[in-house]
């Protein structure tokens, strides 16, 4: 072993955690071979956390399962789920199935499978049968990617990297390449095709163009995969850093189309007004800048559907209007732009009344679909069917902002806030223009909680039964004397303290009270529009 492989592989395993390390060296110990393997092994090669911790040795399922003191097997191929106590912990030998799955933070879970050959897939996800074998050599062949076919072996004697599809070139190089033949892998698991997607986005890598050309021949076998396993990887190409280059590279693959179409009635649906994109491009501008913003799933998902009912909703109207258009395309598996402008000529103005509302339809059964829970269907659907609340800010009055927050209801008012940006940002407008600020400020004071009577510890009724006061105006300016009180010295605000003001105040003759009721009203006044401009100089409006 020379000095540099020697180095790479200690660095490796400086980074695997402990509990892993005693998976693979009591397989060693006991006379097997043990190797990290897949996308744990690319992962530790490209400075990444991995999310999982799989193994494959020689040793059988039986052989693996009387090895360690916990483990669950339940199912047909071969995988033992190892379960090892994290550091510290207490021994969890005697826990059930059900009880290791709600320990999972004092628990490490390891998967652990024998080498593997697998037949002929007739469903076009599983293999008909599992064959075991004694060489890692067949356990890698039959892996999807050349990057996640790799297995790293953490033995003295025998230790190091295994890479014989030229893993860690595709690395270097950034890119996806299917192993062996690309038509069988992907006859073989259709689902391995939005895998490529996913990690193309996951990683920032591109798709090798045979891997590519394959996809596009085979991609109507991804109708045989079930809507919860396409739910699954369309969810983390949405949540990657790059989901616009994922839609893109879908739709260039022939994938979108049997997953979600509705998104290719946007391609080349123009628009007009504000808008410099067609519908397709806005809605993928508009989804990149939820996932540069780190924003969540429903809120990726509203950006890139919000707008899917106008093509089903455009009419033409009688203006007309010069316009340039820009095509967004992927180059690389990134996201990239190519702009031009067509020569100058009068389009039509088109107007897509209602498009919020289709669009919400669709997005709903687009979900429902796809598998979606219902609470995120829930969810998305009102971010986009309420997504054009926008009016003049001039003429907008705090009771309308107040109708919206009771729609979507005042936990997802900031999120329809976000989607508004990703609607904004998606024509190339700033992401907070000054009606956007004015729309924070009035949504804000719409929440606070105004400065009224009803902030005291006592009200009418318990002035009536208590303290023997009687109903009229003399109450009005009682109370609003006592607010008057309350808001130089919160403190005064007890039940103990009032009490006694009301008696004391209730001695006054009418014209004293009044006057103090009406100096409190003028204070409650003077502090709410305090607090509004308080409001307006935070978000730069007037």
């Amino acid at each position: 072993m020379d000095s540099i492989t020697k180095n790479l592989n200690e660095s490796l395993i400086l980074k695997i955690p402990k509990e892993v390390l005693q998976v693979t060296e009591r397989l060693e110990q006991s006379g097997f071979e043990a190797y990290l393997v897949g996308g744990c092994v690319r992962d530790l090669l490209m400075d990444r956390e991995p999310n999982d911790w799989d193994v494959t040795t020689n040793a059988k399922p039986e052989q693996i399962i009387g090895l360690f003191e916990k483990t669950v097997y339940e199912n047909n191929f071969g995988t033992v789920l190892v379960f090892v106590p994290r550091e510290t912990t207490a021994d969890v030998s005697h826990l059930s199935a059900k009880a290791l799955a709600s320990a999972e933070e004092t628990l490490r879970q390891i998967e652990v499978t024998p080498y593997r050959i697998e037949t002929k897939y007739s469903d076009f996800r599983h293999p008909d049968e599992v064959q075991f074998s004694e060489n890692i050599e067949d356990d890698l062949k039959r892996r999807d990617f050349t990057v996640n076919a790799m297995a790293f072996r953490n033995s003295r004697a025998e230790g190091g990297i295994t890479d014989i599809y030229d893993g860690l070139k595709d690395i270097k190089d950034k890119t996806i390449k299917a192993v062996g033949d690309a038509d069988d892998r992907f006859q073989e698991d259709a689902l391995r095709m939005l895998r490529a997607v996913r990690f193309a986005c996951q990683l920032d890598f591109s798709v090798s163009y045979e891997t590519m050309e394959s996809i596009l021949k085979n991609s109507e076998l991804i109708k045989k995969i079930s809507a919860e396993r396409i739910h699954d990887e369309f969810v983390k190409i949405i949540m990657s850093k790059n989901p616009a280059s994922g839609i893109l590279m879908l739709q260039k693959f022939c994938l979108l189309k049997n997953i979600i179409p509705e998104l290719e009635e946007g391609i080349n649906c123009e628009q007009s007004g504000e808008h410099i994109y067609d519908v397709w491009n806005h809605l993928l501008h508009a989804l990149q800048h939820a996932a540069d913003k780190n924003w969540p799933l429903e809120i990726r998902l509203a950006a890139l559907f919000h707008d899917i009912g106008k093509p089903k909703s455009r009419r033409d109207s009688a203006e007309k209007e010069q316009n340039s258009l820009t095509l967004l395309h992927p180059s690389g598996g990134t996201f990239r732009q190519q702009n031009f402008s067509p020569s100058p000529q009068k389009k039509k103005k088109y107007t897509f009344y209602g498009h919020e509302v289709i669009g919400a339809r669709m997005t709903k059964k687009i979900m429902e679909r796809l598998k979606f829970p219902k609470k995120e269907i829930e969810l998305v659907d009102k971010l986009v069917r309420n997504h054009m609340f926008f009016s003049d800010t001039e003429l907008i009055t705090l009771s309308a902002v107040r109708r919206i927050i009771a729609k979507v209801g005042e936990e997802n008012i900031w999120l329809l806030m976000d989607v508004r940006e990703c609607d904004r940002v998606g024509m190339k407008k700033k992401e907070a223009p000054y009606r956007l600020r004015k729309y924070f400020a009035m949504i804000e004071e719409a929440l606070r909680d105004p400065i009224s009577v009803g902030q005291l510890k006592i009200d009418g009724e318990f002035m009536i039964k208590e303290l023997g006061i009687k109903p009229g105006p003399r109450m009005g300016w009682i109370l609003h004397a006592l607010l008057e009180e309350v808001l130089d010295a919160p403190e005064k605000n007890t039940v103990e303290h009032l009490s006694l003001l009301v008696k004391s105040l209730n001695m006054l003759g009418d014209d004293e009270l009044r006057t103090l009721g009406e100096r409190g009203k003028e204070k409650k006044d003077e502090l709410e529009e305090e607090e509004v401009a308080k409001l307006h100089q935070k978000h730069g409006v007037k």
